[in-house]
């Protein structure tokens, strides 16, 4: 029997503007949207499945009111490619599974049927075959250096070696069912989201 319901995914790279396509289309269109980035938080509150990955692999991570240091975490995930791979390891699947329980409970309780769920590392993952489509937010990549500088307010060097550790946006872009250019400015995006929401959710 076929799901009752249509996950269409959303992905892109650091600074390519994927969190803004995903929350234009959701205010747009009768999609339910959900966050990969926002159940791994959930996940990280004090005595949940991902704090418990991170606490028994290095206490230094915690702080002395049990939360993670989320800073800390994430500079050590970007500094220390080994790292990355087994807490990514760990977290992906738990992440994955509290999707599919939200998920589940949208589709029961409210008849939920389209879903449009962020997920930053979505190829990395090799989730992409989970999702009916894969929709991949694309820019140059000195335009996601400048977005994230301005952003995180880093250095230059920071911001590539951020970006260093995803996939190349272009490879993802090869990949995907649909890509929106955010290389231009926000007129330019939103119009090829009014299109692309039509064709996905407007029937």
């Amino acid at each position: 029997m076929a799901d009752p319901y249509v996950l269409t995914a959303v992905t892109g790279g650091m600074g390519s503007g994927k969190s803004s396509v995903a929350r234009f289309l959701c205010r747009r269109f009768p999609v339910t949207c959900l966050s990969a980035d926002a159940v791994a938080h959930e996940l990280l509150e004090p005595g949940q499945e991902y704090w418990q990955v991170i606490a028994a692999l290095d206490s230094a991570f915690i702080r002395p009111d049990q939360t993670i240091d989320k800073r800390l975490l994430r500079e050590a995930l970007f500094s220390d490619a080994s790292l990355r791979r087994q807490i990514n390891g760990k977290a992906h699947p738990l992440v994955h599974q509290k999707l599919l329980e939200k998920i589940g409970h949208e589709a029961k309780v409210h008849g939920r049927k389209f879903f449009l769920i962020e997920v930053p590392l979505l190829f990395e993952a090799n989730w992409q075959d989970r999702y009916t489509g894969v929709i991949v937010v694309y820019c140059p990549q000195e335009k996601c250096v400048a977005r994230l500088m301005t952003r995180d307010q880093i250095s230059a060097d920071e911001a590539k070696n951020s970006i260093a550790t995803q996939w190349p946006l272009l490879k993802k872009a090869l990949l995907a069912e649909h890509v929106v250019d955010n290389s231009g400015s926000w007129v330019e995006t939103s119009l090829q989201l009014l299109h692309l929401g039509e064709i996905l959710w407007g029937k």
